[in-house]
């Protein structure tokens, strides 16, 4: 079955009363915990420091479940963040998400060994993805300290990890550091 395109949506929409359409979007938003977020915020509703919380909560779970061994299930710690970001304008929120996702990688590594390649390539792209955020956001005063902590902590992980997140780390912040 095909999608329809936005324009087909468009037109669908538009030939709907305002009543009809008012009672398609409570309908969403009594099912869908993402409409819920969205419109919650869309009215000027603050939890955003819940909804980091809750985002937070699903990366550490992948990592570090209350009971049992982490699966480390790099999509699901990925998802959450992308979900964040769909929903929440709240850049300092999302670099939060990142970084986490980031530290929870390099405590999981240190806890149970190298994992693979593509683990730390994830990890190096999300490292990178935080650096690119913090500065663009001047965030430096935030996260700046941890993202040291997280080279630091990378030191004897294979794969070349630690120093590509070394060169990373020195490239951003060579300014702040002379």
């Amino acid at each position: 079955m095909k999608k329809p395109t936005v324009r087909e949506i468009r037109g669908f929409l538009q030939g709907k009363s305002q009543e009809q359409l008012i009672n398609d979007i409570v309908f969403l938003y009594t099912k869908f915990d993402g409409v819920k977020e969205f419109i919650a915020l869309q009215m000027g509703h603050n939890f955003s420091d819940d909804l980091v919380e809750k985002h937070r909560a699903i990366i550490q779970r992948e990592f570090f479940p209350s009971r049992g061994v982490g699966q480390a299930r790099l999509s699901i710690a990925r998802k959450a963040i992308n979900d964040y970001k769909k929903i929440s304008p709240n850049i300092p929120g999302l670099v939060e998400l990142i970084v986490f996702y980031v530290e929870m990688g390099v405590r999981f590594t240190n806890e149970y060994g190298d994992i693979s390649e593509t683990f730390y390539n994830s990890m190096e792209g999300m490292y990178e993805s935080a650096l690119k955020y913090i500065l663009q956001y001047q965030l430096h005063d935030q996260f700046q300290a941890r993202c040291k902590k997280i080279v630091s902590d990378t030191r004897g992980i294979g794969w070349g990890f630690h120093d590509t997140l070394s060169e990373m780390y020195d490239e951003a912040f060579e300014e702040e550091e002379d």
